[in-house]
């Protein structure tokens, strides 16, 4: 335990000191001190950074709008011509918002998100209420950030034009072959090179930073046997037909979860839009999949399930399959001066609703420990400790993820009854302390929601010596 008083103050006065045991007790405090200090601002570096970053996602251009905040220079290569995001509603789940804040994305999202209230599971069968986390106000309360859904192109709109004001250079149809972590550099397509301090790639799940950060072996994926399509309903057709016009009459998470099979909704577009995730099970190849039979085979895999839902389904007009994918766990992510982040380093399951979420993270610890230098000497042990805290967070997160894809998905029989038995307390009303609704259980909440990267990088300088403490309250 780090003691945090000081000599000759009155006992009712003395600093709190910060348990070394797992624990809540304290969460009061915290966030009145946060409440009291607003957004912290960004720990500046002491050492000032030429960054190339690869990858202009919403995980690359989170980082780059962090590492430029800490004192960086950053120049974004991107290989599209032409930036956009593919896809529909994504979550920004509050441990995810709380960075955004910071990082002052906040005036930037405003235009495009929706706040749920709650977060209900239902049965699949017939629309049952089995399980629900209250997110309105608790989040906000518990985790001093709110929980918002947006449609995607929104989001990196908003991501980008935030990285354009900050001063981000990005440089489009930069497309990047080969890594040099000794020199710290790249290769592009046309053969020019570049180089700098440090090499972020945020290149994807098809990495080719992973590639030469493995030398020269690929990362193995692990398949969980499941597909999702998504899809988009207008919801003036909803609200016209009174059997389902009650789903939107306030903004909430909606999942239908059953065998093998869960439907997830919600709406984006500041309230414009019905987003529809459909997972499914599915061992085929990607390669042969007919996107001419994608809205038949859609309908078919739900065929049966609650008749409101159903009657949503038979709404959707144009639907897209994407195959799920979680990678392996990664024992590095750094070598020399390259870097990975976000899906390059800790592909996931969507099922948890974090992965953007680790990438932005990832970004904000990163620019973190880069500021505990206090020379250009002290890099890889920078890079060592983004890395030693991540691996942690991210492998951890898509544990996760793939037991919800257990949890979700029970036959009807006794785990099933069991699980929902274990779920009604919230449903009620009443205390409970434990659930497998990981929303709700109040010990993955905590973990999940209440996460500090900037906290935990700070720690870890500490325990590596090379930091001196400071108090927390």
């Amino acid at each position: 335990m780090v003691s945090l008083e000081g000599p000759g103050v009155p006992p009712s006065e003395k600093p709190l000191a910060v348990p070394s045991y797992p624990s809540n007790c304290l969460q009061f405090a915290k966030l009145l001190k946060e409440t009291a200090s607003h957004v912290a601002q960004p720990k500046i570096s002491p050492v000032n950074l030429n960054v190339i970053l690869v990858g202009a996602g919403l995980g690359g251009l989170a980082a780059a709008i962090a590492l430029i905040q800490a004192g960086h220079t950053v120049t974004i290569y991107e290989q599209t011509a032409v930036l956009g995001e593919v896809g529909a509603g994504i979550q920004i789940p509050s441990n995810s918002t709380r960075v955004l804040f910071k990082l002052g994305l906040q005036p930037y999202l405003k235009p495009y998100i929706t706040e749920p209230e709650s977060i209900a599971f239902r049965r699949w069968q017939n629309g049952k209420v089995i399980g629900k986390t209250k997110l309105v106000p608790d989040f906000v309360e518990n985790f001093n950030a709110p929980y918002y859904v947006i449609h995607r192109a929104d989001f990196h709109s908003a991501l980008y034009q935030k990285a354009l004001d900050m001063g981000v250079g990005i440089k489009l149809g930069a497309r990047v072959v080969d890594y040099d972590p000794v020199q710290g550099g790249i290769t592009l397509a046309d053969g020019t090179e570049h180089s700098g301090d440090l090499v972020v790639a945020a290149d994807g799940i098809k990495s080719v930073a992973r590639k030469v950060l493995l030398e020269g072996q690929e990362m193995p994926f692990r398949k969980p046997r499941f597909a999702a399509y998504r899809a988009v309903v207008d919801m003036n057709m909803m609200r016209n037909d009174p059997e389902m016009s009650w789903i939107l009459e306030r903004p909430a998470l909606n999942i239908w979860i059953g065998d093998s099979r869960h439907v997830m909704t919600y709406t984006i577009g500041a309230g414009q839009a019905f987003n529809m995730v459909l997972s499914h099970p599915d061992t085929s190849d990607p390669a042969t999949w007919n996107p001419q039979r994608a809205l038949e085979d859609m309908k078919a895999q739900f065929q049966g399930w609650d008749p409101v839902l159903t009657k949503i389904i038979g709404m959707v007009e144009k639907t897209d399959k994407w195959p799920l994918l979680s990678g392996s766990l990664l024992n590095r992510w750094t070598v020399g001066k390259l870097a990975i982040l976000g899906d390059a380093a800790h592909a996931m399951l969507p099922y948890m609703s974090q992965g953007a979420a680790m990438a932005v993270e990832d970004g904000v610890a990163l620019a973190r420990s880069l500021s505990h230098m206090d020379s250009i000497e002290q890099l890889q042990e920078a890079l060592d400790i983004f890395e030693m805290v991540r691996i942690e967070r991210a492998g951890q997160m898509q544990e996760a993820s793939l037991l919800n894809g257990q949890l979700w998905h029970f036959a009807d029989g006794p785990l099933q009854e069991a699980r929902d038995a274990a779920m009604a307390p919230e449903v009620e009303g009443i205390p409970f302390s434990h659930s497998p609704n990981q929303w709700s259980d109040p010990a993955t909440q905590m973990w999940c929601y209440g996460y500090d990267a900037d906290k935990e990088i700070d720690a870890a300088w500490t325990k590596a010596g090379t930091w001196k403490v400071s108090s927390v309250f």
